[in-house]
């Protein structure tokens, strides 16, 4: 149930729609496109299909002890969906293989959000801190002795509602800790920090379901987009831990009809999307983020969002003048493109995510030598890029993912195998619970030759042990299926042949894919469901990434009770103290 916390905001409003005979989630027939009439970015391009609810008879438990899933399904994010076979409660059992518990921290100072949150490293004066945060909620660990973590400063919005207009202690108003990427910049002989500042995915003016989703409520839409608030990113120097040691060097507006980026109102609406998730730089010259620059980037089905996310190349060279260089996007992405969107199987779906939802995943910067970015673009599928020239981005090719609906489709792909084997893992993510979506593979794909990329398998689907009582982690209840395998903002080196995935009620997961031909689970953790401050709401929510600090050889697991430090032979032997030496560039 991801989004509870929106529910009382929507609750009277829903209710009066079905008293009035609207339409209910899954409904069939055209809607009204009332939001569409009045605002020409909102495209109702297709007719109206969303799907309807999947027959329980036709997914769930099979005799061999899997699990058929439902092959289509409504947005449907906040509800149970209970099979037989299911557990009747969550599970607050462990299960671990071939890991250590090395530490466990809960409560409300280690999960600064249920469902989400970004984390970052960051080493002065001989100890390592790990920052973990969710826009208004932030927290700053000092994690040098790995079994005596430290809380050294906590932000918050709690004591004004979590309302980002409202200034507190911790924030400005508007301003708050966006998805970062933190890296050494020789030029100021500092870490330098961009922030993201997106659109919430989170909001109470649009609901999933008519008649308050955005194409049947064209006054939910025009609050969102009065909203005021920076669609873009800003740049920090860091020169300390602390909230107080970051100096602001630029305020970047990505809403192309600013007049000046660096000189827009923070206080007044922007068009766009703003900068999505954690930012593609190394801290040398060239940025590349995922963004929709205006509100004509409108070709998404998804109910309760707005705009459809391209991408961005920015010259960093003077990181307190940050200048745009190319902006790129897919045919059908943008308004006006309709016979393009049309071509898209998922048009009139009403359900899918379609555009970025993160940067471009480059296996090597463009300043070493890299010349191919690989582009996750939820229902759009996978493209690849020539980055050589940031000032003219180029298309290579495109690829076409099987359609997995509902749930994000397209959102991550781990690029850290790829000069080693020419081998990307694409995959998108569970939003339902009790696996009431189709199942999440984390696809294995081909690019060693980028002009023909091909997918050649999937990687293994995690299997519960005997001791579990179950045959598959749809019967653990919660959210089952693969999230992220970390950033490239990890300290150390990537190891060859090993990937780790936050799998929600799997816990952690790590695969062996040193032989491409043959992957394999060679390790796990997987927590307990809840913990004792959990709340209610957020017990389907359990394990939602994981951070690993190669150079120490540890792996930080985040749920919704807390974070665990956790070690493990496939990783190599764990360094529990001081690192040998700190962290200043992500390593590739």
């Amino acid at each position: 149930m991801r989004f509870t916390r929106r529910n009382t905001a929507l609750a009277t409003v829903a209710a009066a729609a079905v008293t009035a005979g609207l339409l209910v989630p899954g409904a069939s027939g055209a809607d009204t496109a009332t939001a569409a009439a009045t605002d020409p970015n909102v495209r109702a391009v297709c007719a109206d299909r969303r799907p309807g609810p999947a027959d329980p008879g036709a997914y769930g438990m099979q005799l061999d002890g899997t699990f058929r899933h439902p092959s289509l399904t409504p947005v449907d994010e906040e509800s149970d969906h209970p099979f037989p076979g299911r557990n009747a409660a969550y599970d607050t059992r462990s299960y671990i293989k071939n890991m250590k518990v090395e530490a466990a921290y809960e409560g409300a100072d280690f999960t600064p959000d249920y469902f989400h949150t970004w984390q970052n490293v960051v080493d002065f004066d001989g100890r390592r801190y790990l920052f973990q945060y969710d826009r208004s909620e932030g927290r700053v660990y000092d994690i040098t002795d790995v079994r005596r973590v430290r809380v050294v400063e906590r932000m918050s919005r709690e004591d004004v509602g979590g309302d980002e207009a409202r200034a507190n202690g911790d924030w400005a108003a508007h301003d708050y800790w966006g998805a970062s990427t933190v890296q050494w910049n020789k030029k100021l002989n500092a870490y330098v920090m961009v922030q993201s500042f997106e659109s919430r995915r989170q909001i109470s003016e649009l609901s999933d379901h008519p008649p308050l989703d955005k194409y049947n409520n064209p006054d939910g839409v025009r609050k969102l987009r009065e909203k005021p608030g920076l669609k873009g990113f800003k740049v920090y120097r860091l020169d300390g831990p602390r909230k107080k040691d970051w100096k602001l060097l630029a305020t970047v507006s990505t809403d192309s009809t600013q007049a000046d980026p660096l000189r827009s109102d923070p206080a007044t609406a922007q068009q766009g999307s703003g900068s999505i998730d954690v930012p593609y730089w190394t801290g040398e010259k060239y940025m590349f983020i995922a963004t929709a620059p205006d509100d004509t980037y409108s070709g998404s089905e998804y109910p309760t969002n707005l705009h459809s996310a391209g991408y961005q190349s920015w010259d960093m060279s003077d990181p307190a003048h940050p200048r745009l260089l190319d902006t790129w996007h897919l045919p059908g992405q943008r308004t006006g493109e309709d016979a393009a969107y049309r071509q898209n199987p998922r048009c009139g779906n009403r359900t899918s995510w379609m555009g970025a939802r993160m940067p471009l995943f480059l296996p090597k910067p463009v300043e070493k030598g890299g010349r191919y970015a690989f582009a996750a673009m939820g229902g759009y599928g996978l493209t690849v890029l020539d980055v050589s020239d940031p000032s003219n981005l180029r298309t290579v090719s495109h690829l076409d993912l099987p359609a997995s609906v509902s749930g994000t489709e397209g959102d991550n792909i781990d690029v850290s195998q790829y000069e080693k084997t020419g081998m990307i893992y694409y995959s998108g993510y569970p939003l339902t619970e009790d696996c009431y979506e189709p199942y999440k593979d984390v696809y294995q794909i081909d690019a060693k030759d980028p002009e023909k990329p091909r997918v050649v398998g999937v990687l293994p689907r995690p299997v519960p042990p005997r001791s579990s009582g179950i045959t598959d982690y749809c019967q653990r209840r919660g959210s089952f299926g693969p999230k992220r395998t970390g950033y490239y903002t990890n300290p150390g080196k990537h190891d060859a042949g090993v990937l780790g995935y936050g799998f929600y009620n799997a816990g952690v997961q790590f695969f062996d894919v040193s032989d491409p031909a043959d992957p394999e689970v060679s390790a796990y953790f997987v927590p307990k469901a809840y913990g004792r401050d959990t709340a209610e709401y957020a017990y389907g929510n359990q394990t939602h990434g994981v951070y690993v600090e190669w150079d120490r050889n540890i792996a930080w697991a985040l749920t919704n009770h807390g974070i665990y430090a956790l070690s493990s032979k496939v990783l190599g032997k764990p360094d529990l103290d001081a690192p040998a030496r700190p962290f200043r560039t992500s390593e590739f």
